[in-house]
This record gives structure tokens, sequence and C-alpha cells, in this order.
């Protein structure tokens, strides 16, 4: 659906002659091709003829961005509620209902305000509209987010669920979970096609990881298991391999789509230590887990991170279930907040374009003000046959603000088009 606001010079005759002359230019029988409304534009604070030219130049851009907020909340309400944005009103009514009534809001932009101050007020409010949606947004879709990674964790496979809620205290029981100072037990998950490759390299992974190099007795016997400094002088590293544990790998829960182990491995080493001079320097500590999660991934595995507690699984629950009313709840609060910014938006939006009318009609017919400007609701179609038109009835040699790219003609009256 297509908008025109158009504006001619009165001439120094009445307003109802100008009126007259563009209802006969597109919106009569003879020319049916467009339903014609009144569009007021108040007197506004004109200012010098360098602001009103600056201006006019700022206005177009302004229009664009405050369009722009107006499309944003149009697109958050038809993807995120499935609706489309016919729904969302302006001050109770529909929007094209509102651009036809259209009256400037005297009450919110004062006319008697500067121009440059009217457009600054407006875009101020589009733009701190603008920003607030997006934080809503933002919020409202992280927040689902973690509710979808919630039910798959609960509905997937062993491989992504929340292991607290697919295994029970039966199954933990046939498996031997340690927690040493030096052993950890950790739970490795698998698609099942994969059973036969994890279980004959399983106690290769990370095989380059743990340092099992010591010192050389070989030329020396006597002293044997005795205290002995080494410190820094041992290569750990020339002899390396996995921190698997041998044969402490155990099948603890099978799925359609995958299995999951239980695999203990070494927790980790020090670094030598070094004197300097009296004092020791205790080494670096080590830990494995990590270089054995990155083998594991290398091999497609997953190293879940896990603690088994007998609890967890009703905490789960109630987690999702805290977390679909904080979505529900944020997403009708989303809506309502569409609901009423939406017309706030609007609004701005057709007031930067009356201004645009005003400015561009000064401009082009002078001082005093003397114009009148109406709406057309262009007909389907007939958007070429009513420019046409236009141009044939109210002259030739003027200006056309927002133009097609195949308007190459220059129009005798002031033509903003636009789509609602």
């Amino acid at each position: 659906m297509s908008y025109f606001i158009v504006s001619i010079s009165n001439g120094g005759g009445a307003p109802e002659q100008a009126y007259r002359k563009m209802q006969s230019a597109g919106a009569c029988p003879e020319r049916p091709y467009a339903e014609m409304f009144k569009f007021e534009v108040p007197s506004l604070t004109v200012g010098t003829l360098d602001t009103l030219m600056t201006l006019s130049d700022d206005l177009g851009k302004t229009d664009s961005i405050v369009e722009q907020t107006v499309r944003k909340i149009e697109k958050t309400t038809a993807e995120l509620f499935d609706r489309k944005s016919s729904e969302l009103t302006v001050g109770g009514v529909p929007a094209m209902r509102y651009i036809q009534q259209f009256a400037w809001d005297s009450a919110k932009y004062p006319n008697r305000r500067p121009l440059k101050e009217l457009v600054a007020m407006i875009a101020g409010g589009a733009a701190g509209i603008e920003e607030e949606l997006k934080q809503l947004t933002a919020s409202f879709v992280d927040k689902q987010a973690a509710l979808q990674d919630a039910k798959r964790k609960s509905g997937g496979n062993l491989m992504v669920a929340d292991l607290n809620d697919v295994l029970d205290e039966e199954t933990m029981r046939q498996v031997k979970v340690l927690d040493t100072e030096y052993l950890k037990t950790v739970f490795v998950a698998i698609p099942k096609g994969a059973k036969e490759n994890f279980e004959s390299s399983v106690y290769g992974l990370a095989n380059d990881v743990v340092g099992y190099g010591g010192p050389d007795w070989s030329n020396d016997p006597t002293k044997l298991g005795e205290p002995i400094a080494f410190g820094n002088q041992i290569d750990r590293q020339k002899v390396v391999g996995s921190p698997v544990v041998p044969d402490s790998v155990q099948l603890v829960k099978t799925d359609d789509e995958s299995i999951l182990y239980a695999v203990t491995i070494l927790k980790g080493e020090y670094e030598a230590g070094h004197y300097e001079g009296s004092e020791f320097k205790a080494g670096i500590f080590k830990d494995f887990e990590p270089e054995f999660g990155k083998a594991c991934r290398e091999k497609r595995f997953v190293l879940r991170e896990f603690k088994w507690d007998p609890s967890q699984a009703s905490k789960s629950a109630m987690a999702r279930e805290q977390l679909q009313v904080e979505v529900d709840g944020m997403k009708s609060a989303l809506m309502r907040w569409c609901k009423t910014h939406y017309g706030d938006a609007f609004v701005a939006w057709m007031h930067i374009k009356a201004i645009r009318v005003f400015v561009e009609s000064v401009l082009r017919y002078g001082l005093p003000v003397d114009f009148t400007s109406v709406l057309y609701k262009v007909n389907i179609g007939k958007e070429s046959q009513l420019t046409q038109a236009l141009d044939k009835t109210l002259g030739s040699g003027a200006e056309i603000v927002d133009p097609d790219e195949n308007d190459d003609e220059y129009h005798d009256f002031v033509l903003l088009k636009f789509d609602p």
C-alpha cells in the first residue's frame, strides 16, 4: 500500500480551492487513482533560509532512521510472536487509519519550538526506543536460548543430555568413581558407531601428555629408592604416555544413539622443583584433564563435565520450569512493549514526514507560509497513473522529495512517497 503526501501553493487563494484542485487531479470519478485525505501541517517556526536548507538535507536521513525503528518493532513482532504487524496499533487505531486521520500532536511536539529542536527531539526519542528494543530482545533471546539448551539436555542423547537426569542411583552403584589426590574418574560419551574405535584406542588417548621418565639408576643401583635430589636434571618427558589408568574403563549406559563410559585418569603431575640457594621452589602442577579432553575431541568423543548428584534431576526439572515461566513472562512483557512503543515510533515517523513536507514547501513556495497538503492513498497498480495525472493537472516544474529511480519529471508540487 503506497501513500503520496502532496502539497501545492495556495497562490493567495483559499485552501479549499487548492484542495479541490488536488482532488480533481487523481481522486475523482474521472481519475480514480487514489483516495484523498486532508493532511494538516501546522505553522512551524521557520528560522532562517540556511537553517531550512541544512534541515532539508538532514530530514531524509532522520526519516529513514525513524522508519527503521518502526520496521524493527514490526519485525520483532512477526518473528518472535508469529503475528502480523497489522495487529499493532497507533493509539488504539490501525496504522493506516492513523495516517489517514493524521493530526499534529502539539502536546508532544510543540510546534512553536525551533524546527531543529523538534527534529532532534523526534530522532532522539526514536533512537531511545530502538536501543531499548535491542536490549529487551537480546535479553529475551538469551533466556529463550537457555531454555532450549535445558530442554535439549533433558531430552538429548548421552553426548548432550544432563547426565544427572538420565542416570539413576542403581546405575551409579555399579560404577566405581574415584576422586583422590592422584586419580579421577571422568565420563566420556561417544556415538554408538564409534564403540570399537573407542575401546581399542582409549588407553592411548593423550599418549604424549604424562611424563613417566625418572632418574637413571643403572650407573649406581646402590642408591635405588633412597631420597636424593634430582630436581630439573631429570627429563620426565623422555618417556611419555597416556593418563588413562589401565583396566579402568567401565561401560555406564547406552541409548539408541550413544554410549557413556567411565574412565579413570591420573589427575596430573608436578614439574620438577629446584633449589634457589637453600630455598626449595616447588614445580608447577600440570592438570591432565584438559589435555585428555582435547584428545577426546580430536576423536569426536565427548568428555562430559559431570558430578553425580542424585538430587540434581529434580533440581534440573525445577530449573526448566522456572526458565519456562521466565521466558513466558518476558515474551508477554516484550509484546506489551512492542504494542506500546510501536505507536510512539509510528507517531514520530509521521511527524517527521509532516516536517519534511513543511520544509520543502517553504523552500519551494517561499514566505509567508501559504500552501495546502493532502494525503493520497494510492489504489493498487495506479501509482504511475496518479503521478502522471498530478503532473498534468498541477503543472510542471517542481520537485519530488522521495523520487523513484525512473521519475525524471520535474513537478510543480512537493511529493513525498512512502509505504507504511
